[in-house]
């Protein structure tokens, strides 16, 4: 996986490669368990700090997407859902109205994104069959 950073944009450089590396995750093209650069040679790779790499690398640690294994280096890690079925159909609820706020201040019509939103899905991958109601 081949990692860009935009340095005309005003996101800042950890939070782009924060992304691009969750949306790898949540696409499929990381998958579990696989090692990823380390810190060195990915800050090497892309011109930055090595501070910023290990940040990236920490956060996404911190939320369950990647683990550190000592001596060994950093990998995906595998999907473990920590919270309980309230607390992620919650944090979902939440995620979406944030997106939807934004659809109407696009000026988008509900037919229009329920349209986007089917065709975009098929790109990630979602746990099938997932009992969300048994935490």
């Amino acid at each position: 996986m081949e990692f860009q950073i935009d340095p005309t944009t005003r996101v800042p450089i950890y939070r782009q490669l924060m992304d691009q590396i969750r949306e790898a995750v949540a696409r499929g093209r990381l998958k579990a368990g696989v090692r990823l650069p380390s810190v060195r040679v990915l800050s090497r790779e892309l011109v930055v700090n090595p501070n910023t790499i290990a940040r990236v690398y920490s956060e996404l640690e911190r939320d369950g997407i990647l683990n550190t294994r000592p001596g060994l280096g950093v990998f995906v890690a595998e999907a473990q859902p920590e919270l309980s079925a309230a607390a992620r159909r919650q944090r979902l609820a939440e995620i979406i109205d944030a997106f939807l706020t934004d659809a109407v201040h696009l000026s988008f019509s509900s037919e229009e994104v329920l349209a986007a939103v089917s065709k975009r899905i098929r790109g990630f991958q979602f746990l099938e069959g997932a009992a969300s109601d048994q935490n």
